[in-house]
């Protein structure tokens, strides 16, 4: 199905696939006709074209991006807009949509989530936004109906920030990355290396987009071979495929751990503009006569089958085929990982669902940026047409991903076809995907098209004995299984007909509902704040030494976000900083905000004139090492705070709160092997923390050690490749070796300062 090239790779002609070497010469010569270097082959991508168009610091090496439009969620704007706030926004000098599609169904707090969506009310008014209301679209496909244009650049503060297919190049990031844009600031990158996706042939009937993509993301993910590059589409097979169909791919990218995504266009992506009323967006995008890939993804369609990616990743791969045959091993390995990825905190099974030798699911989901467009659901229902769920466990449940869809399902008939099976059809909403949404029952298996199935996602609490478990497949195999009363299908075992539905967009329903400034601010207008919505807490510059307590050790392969600040019923909280703070790896380790609290008070103390030794008496044996070695180390120069070790932290989802809600907390750093993504990097040098990087190999400290970096301000300041720590050991001081990686001299500042806020902060 997916092969991937060990080097790189040119396209000749937008057809040919030329893999790189001394023998692509002649070819290169005769297609060009002229000699053609690797640096010139790099210029004729569709996506270098792109980042050259935004980029403003005169050096492709070196970019500084700019953004044509901005888009954010009802758990990310409150915090993004607070941090603008207060670094002294007064207006959006771009178009920013703030959507409200993550807590709109959640309960929790009170009035909390409705403070919140007025609050994005006003600020749109006062400083010139877009404000969709929850329940009309989900995020992503919002942005597709209405702000996707071909040629330009999107940021998100959601991870799925992705329309490539529609010829935008779009990246997820957390919230201070939007937060620059909104103060005239640049998102400063190298420039990525390119990764061609070489399509060709078709899919087969019953086999949809999140089959490609799950075959796509279990080929890279474990490899690293797409890390923080960007997958460019093209090839013979791009032009069988919908415009639907390459949304589906396309938005699950972000699970390969690119940065970003683009796909040349054809008349297929002009129609949807042209369906969409906006014709004027569409672009003609093309690789270059001979354009040179860093690597290259070759995807037969015509042999892509039905996928499931198995608990607990979006990568942990296989065909529905495999499941099947291959049950009882298959769900072995599956509960081994498990118990590795839930600590062994819970009893997990699946075995025990198999009955009679098949396989059979307790719930089915679709929806979502990835699951929810017009073509799945249209798919699904013809599966499900004549067919019934059954009275017993088994639930659907469908969420069309914009009202817009919604109206045009209820008009051809398939929300009818769906509804009369027993499955249930809800408002556009992203809970499914983020665990605030048809949460399954404690051990159920359920099955999702839609974007994630870490653990400690869907509703699993393991610290109260509850796990549920997510699987991945596409819209169609979920209809085959439904139809079948839970038992898993892959729907290619379908025999019946599905047809194409023209999709009519009704743009009516968007120009009666959502608020639109047309970029025109209100200054007169003030802002709701309810209880909830509180300031960030001041936050101090980098101190000349550094005293931190490591207060969590996690050597899991990966840490996802989730798992660093949960989802699902916190989200509510994501308003309130020192709220949402006291949920920070409550799920993985839950000693660790009452030992962050406790080292902090030092930090506190400090803040009040009083001796931070006092406030933690447990200090005095340290400082007592740390003086004998370093007299000039004093109490006015000294930082006092906390720090994590991860193995891989950061895989998932953009949100800050996994960086700030550490930092509200008095932590400093984070010390790991690698970051899983740029994203998360970015996230805890935007709230001040230093991304110490450490070799792997066994650590020369332990969880609750207290460790020790003289001249830390300097060393930022200087710029050292190595910087020397000290794990206090007693009266010793045993030093190791950390590194930062590569920083531009604004991220050195926004360090220095403490974070973002204060690197801005007018007065």
């Amino acid at each position: 199905m997916v092969t991937l090239s060990k080097g790189g790779a040119w396209l000749v002609n937008g057809a040919d696939i030329i893999p790189d070497g001394p023998e692509a010469r002649a070819a290169l010569t005769a297609a060009a006709g002229a000699p053609v270097s690797k640096e010139e082959g790099k210029k004729q991508t569709i996506a270098y074209g792109i980042l050259e168009q935004h980029n403003t610091s005169g050096n492709m090496e070196k970019l500084k991006i700019k953004f044509d439009k901005l888009t954010s969620h009802d758990i990310t704007f409150v915090g993004i807009i607070q941090t603008a706030r207060a670094s002294g926004l007064t207006k959006f000098p771009v178009p920013y949509v703030l959507t409200n599609c993550h807590n709109s169904l959640c309960a929790v707090g009170g009035t909390i989530n409705e403070d919140d969506h007025l609050f994005g009310l006003t600020c749109a008014k006062k400083y010139g936004g877009v404000y969709v209301p929850p329940h009309q679209a989900v995020i992503h496909q919002f942005a597709r109906e209405m702000l996707a244009g071909g040629g330009r650049m999107i940021l998100g503060s959601d991870s799925h920030t992705r329309y490539g297919a529609l010829g935008t190049m779009a990246m997820g990031e957390g919230g201070p990355e939007l937060v620059k844009q909104l103060l005239n600031q640049t998102y400063d990158i190298n420039l990525p290396e390119v990764v061609c996706v070489y399509l060709t042939g078709s899919p087969e009937k019953g086999v949809g987009p999140q089959d490609v993509a799950l075959a796509i993301i279990g080929a890279v993910f474990k490899n690293g071979y797409v890390k923080n590059k960007v997958m460019e589409f093209a090839g013979p097979g791009v032009a069988s495929l919908s415009a639907d169909f390459r949304i589906g791919i396309d938005v699950m990218t972000t699970e390969t751990t690119c940065l970003s995504s683009i796909w040349e266009t054809d008349d297929e992506i002009r129609d949807f503009y042209d369906i969409h009323g906006r014709s004027e967006e569409y672009r003609e995008l093309k690789p270059g006569r001979t354009a040179y890939y860093d690597g290259l993804i070759e995807v037969d369609l015509s042999s892509v089958k039905p996928m499931i990616a198995m608990p607990f990743h979006p990568s942990n791969t296989y065909t529905i085929e495999e499941v099947n045959a291959n049950l009882d091993d298959i769900l072995a390995d599956v509960e081994k990982r498990a118990a590795v990825s839930l600590d062994n905190a819970v009893e997990y099974s699946l075995r025990d669902k198999v009955r009679d030798g098949r396989f059979y699911v307790d719930q089915g989901i679709i929806a979502g940026c990835a699951g929810g467009g017009f073509e799945n659901i249209c798919a699904a229902a013809e599966i499900l047409k004549g067919q019934y769920i059954g009275s017993d466990e088994f639930t659907l449940s469908v969420y069309p991903a914009s009202m817009p869809v919604y109206m045009e399902l209820i008009r051809n008939g398939c929300a009818a076809t769906i509804m009369e099976t027993g499955a249930v059809i809800k408002t556009a909403f992203c809970g499914p995907c983020f665990g605030a949404g048809d949460t399954p029952a404690n051990n159920a298996f359920s099955i999702r098209h839609s974007t994630r199935n870490f653990p400690n996602r869907e509703g699993s609490k393991l610290q109260n004995g509850q796990i549920a478990s997510v699987a991945l497949m596409d819209a169609r195999s979920i209809a085959a299984t439904a139809a079948n009363k839970g038992r898993l299908t892959p729907a290619t075992d379908f025999d019946g007909p599905i047809g194409k539905y023209k999709y009519h967009f009704d743009a009516k329903i968007y120009q009666n509902r959502v608020f639109d400034s047309h970029g025109v601010a209100d200054p007169s207008v003030e802002i709701h704040f309810g209880p909830n919505i509180k300031d960030w807490p001041q936050m101090d510059a980098l101190p000349e030494h550094l005293v931190l307590q490591v207060v969590s050790e996690i050597h899991d392969p990966v840490t996802t976000t989730d798992e660093l600040i949960p989802s699902g019923e916190t989200s509510s909280y994501r308003s309130n900083p020192l709220g949402l703070a006291e949920f920070t790896l409550s799920r993985k380790d839950p000693a660790y905000v009452g030992l962050a609290k406790e080292i902090h008070k030092a930090q506190e103390a400090l803040h009040e004139g009083k001796d931070p030794l006092e406030a933690k008496p447990e200090l005095a044996a340290v400082m007592e090492a740390v003086y004998g070695a370093f007299p000039q180390a004093k109490q006015e120069s000294l930082g006092y705070g906390s720090t994590i070790f991860a193995v891989k932290p950061g895989d998932g989802s953009a949100r800050e709160q996994a960086a700030s809600c550490q930092k509200v907390l008095g932590g400093w750093a984070n010390i790991a092997n690698e970051y899983a993504t740029k994203r998360y990097r970015s996230n805890l040098i935007n709230w001040g923390m230093l991304p110490f990087l450490i070799p792997e190999g066994e650590l020369p400290f332990k969880n609750h050690d207290y460790l020790f970096f003289p001249d830390i301000r300097r060393a930022v300041e200087e710029k050292a490749e190595q910087i020397t720590g000290y794990a206090v050991a007693g009266k010793e001081l045993k030093p190791f070796t950390v590194t930062l990686g590569e920083l531009t001299d604004e991220e050195r500042q926004i360090i220095l300062k403490g974070c973002l806020i204060n690197y801005n902060r007018v007065g």
